[in-house]
């Protein structure tokens, strides 16, 4: 058959060999480079060395006692969630889970029945009726199976791959989230967490030698050398250390910064409390107080495996040097440098539109950053908007022409989008830099800041220090208010504070009602008409006046001219978390 005669088949041809071949794949055969798997090797006896099977059954074998004084697994329901490098592994862990936890086969098929026990017994307690969910009169009682352990793949890996989905785990309405995998250990908002990061290999001779060609045992034997990592080399740091002699290093461990997490397979160097805990590592014998890390900037470093972009540049930001040893190749740059930061922050002091781009729901801090960062663009006069998404690209935030400038909430490690190549149609800035370019004082001394509670420890000193300051009424700000000029293209703009003057229009009822009947009407009616403009509760609302210039103006009369007209009666609609449609519970069931 000739490339001209293959056609993809339609849905409704029958699947067969003849019109299309599914590829079959062993799964011994899949790349497994992690591993160094050598020819003839068993990959099963890696797979339980490399992801310390043993110690994550230990931990997930865990009991409690229930009500009744039952010893119970403490964590019932378990995710697993695995980046897109390590998915291939992902089904043969669970299997091996599975035996080594004593789940059994019976308990595993019914696995999808006993949730839709739980539901009909959910719906038939809270009243919405049991015929209607399958379950008959006086049937809806405890499930046997509650006390089973269930372990669940999160297929769908996240854009920020370092931290724990905890969206996705909610809906199995998880006990645990165990990440596979590099990881930012970023507290986590609610869910309990383990970390299993894998115990990769290198030849920690050569190592030592592309180390020493590095930095010259003559050159650099005094100098302060800081050995780093990723998460799953980190192990292997001491040992690197032992071989290097005669120079002064400096080592980074992990730290935990949630109380409900565990670190699987790996046990963490024992720390002085003068430690400096800075980048989410504690640097040995690096003693500083209040935990100030300018004093990095005196510190070469030297980087096992080649940290994301925004990693990198925060790096670069914080050490004299940076030097990455990535596929047996040491690199000493070019790197992202600060002047497309620079230049995008002179942009966003010219926007008059930002869009907050939410990657990641999960981090603890994230709400309250949401919250000050809207209050914040607000009060320079600027326009918002709040999008939540979870893997960002060109084509997703092309949709959006209103947005001038976007600013992108996520993990400092993966999360944050650092477009180098200018793939994207707006600029994406991170949050310090929109507090930098939104402030009254527009000066910038090199800092780069990424970490959420840095940044939110940043707003809170520009927010002391405004309360100091006498607050200037309105007049003193029509004075005072001047032409702006993009600082970039030095051209006039009149939209980078679209609503620095909206604010001020307040609505003023000049005549008096005749009685408290026509008070209470008019305080409460929704919209008034003014000059042609719309006041929503007595002050002036561009989205409304725009309602009222287009064809379809929304449900109801709510933005017709006729300001005493009711609108539509407005119902609460169904609330919870998407896990599944009941027409499919009844085709199962049947």
């Amino acid at each position: 058959m000739s490339a001209s005669e293959i056609h993809a088949p339609a849905l409704s041809t029958p699947q067969d060999d003849s019109v299309f071949t599914y590829a079959k794949v062993n799964k011994a055969e899949i790349k497994r480079t992690h591993l160094n798997l050598a020819q003839g090797d068993d990959y099963i006896p890696k797979l339980h060395e490399y992801y310390s099977l043993s110690e994550l059954a230990q931990f997930l074998s865990k009991e409690e006692s229930n009500e009744n004084g039952e010893l119970i697994r403490k964590y019932k329901r378990v995710t697993l969630q695995f980046p897109d490098l390590l998915i291939c592994d992902s089904a043969i862990i669970v299997q091996e889970l599975q035996k080594m936890l004593k789940l059994s086969t019976r308990d595993i098929l019914n696995q999808q029945q006993s949730m839709i026990t739980e539901k009909s017994n959910s719906d038939c307690k809270s009243g919405n009726g049991c015929s209607a969910n399958g379950c008959l009169q006086n049937t809806c009682t405890t499930n046997p199976r509650d006390s089973t352990q269930r372990l669940w793949i999160l297929a769908d890996t996240s854009y920020s791959a370092c931290c724990i989905d905890e969206v996705a785990a909610q809906h199995v309405n998880a006990d645990l989230v165990v990440h596979f995998g590099d990881a930012c250990l970023n507290p986590v908002a609610t869910l309990s967490s383990a970390y299993v990061f894998g115990k990769p290999q290198l030849d920690l001779d050569n190592l030592a030698n592309e180390f020493r060609a590095r930095y010259p045992i003559d050159t650099f034997k005094g100098e302060k050398i800081v050995l780093m990592a990723d998460a799953p080399h980190t192990s292997l740091l001491s040992a690197l250390a032992e071989r290097l002699p005669g120079y002064q290093i400096i080592l980074t461990d992990l730290i935990l910064a949630d109380a409900n997490s565990e670190m699987i397979g790996y046990k963490p160097l024992p720390s002085a409390d003068s430690d400096l805990k800075a980048l989410g590592r504690v640097f040995q014998n690096v003693s500083v107080e209040d935990n100030d890390d300018s004093v990095l900037g005196e510190f070469e470093l030297f980087h096992i495996g080649l940290p994301e972009a925004p990693r990198l540049l925060q790096l670069t930001t914080k050490f004299q040097s940076v030097t990455t040893f990535h596929n047996g190749q040491v690199s000493q740059g070019p790197f992202p440098n600060l002047m497309r930061r620079y230049r995008y922050m002179h942009m966003a002091r010219a926007a008059g539109t930002v869009g907050i781009l939410v990657n990641t729901l999960s981090l603890a801090n994230t709400k309250l950053l949401v919250n000050q960062l809207s209050k914040k663009i607000k009060e320079a006069g600027k326009k918002h908007y709040i999008f939540v998404v979870g893997k960002p690209n060109v084509a997703k935030l092309a949709n959006f022409e209103a947005v001038d400038m976007w600013c992108v909430l996520g993990c400092d490690h993966q999360g944050i989008i650092l477009d180098q190549t200018s793939e994207y149609f707006k600029p994406i800035i991170t949050p310090y830099e929109l507090i930098m370019a939104i402030g009254d004082d527009f000066t910038w001394t090199g800092k780069w800041v990424t970490d959420f509670r840095n940044v939110l420890h940043e707003m809170g000193d520009e927010d002391d220090a405004k309360d100091d300051e006498p607050q200037k009424t309105y007049e003193d700000q029509e004075s005072d208010e001047e032409p702006e000029f993009n600082p970039v293209t030095g051209q006039y703009t009149s939209t980078s504070r679209p609503l620095r003057r909206l604010q001020h229009l307040r609505v003023t009822m000049n005549e008096e009602p005749a009685d408290d009947t026509a008070d209470k009407n008019e305080s409460s009616a929704l919209v008034k008409k003014l000059s042609g403009a719309v006041a929503l509760r007595n002050t002036v609302s561009t989205s409304a006046a725009h309602l009222q210039t287009r064809h379809w103006t929304g449900l109801g009369s709510d933005w017709t001219n006729d300001a005493d007209e009711e609108g539509a009666t407005v119902q609460e609609g169904t609330s919870g978390i998407a896990r599944g449609y009941e027409f499919d519970v009844e085709h199962k069931q049947s």
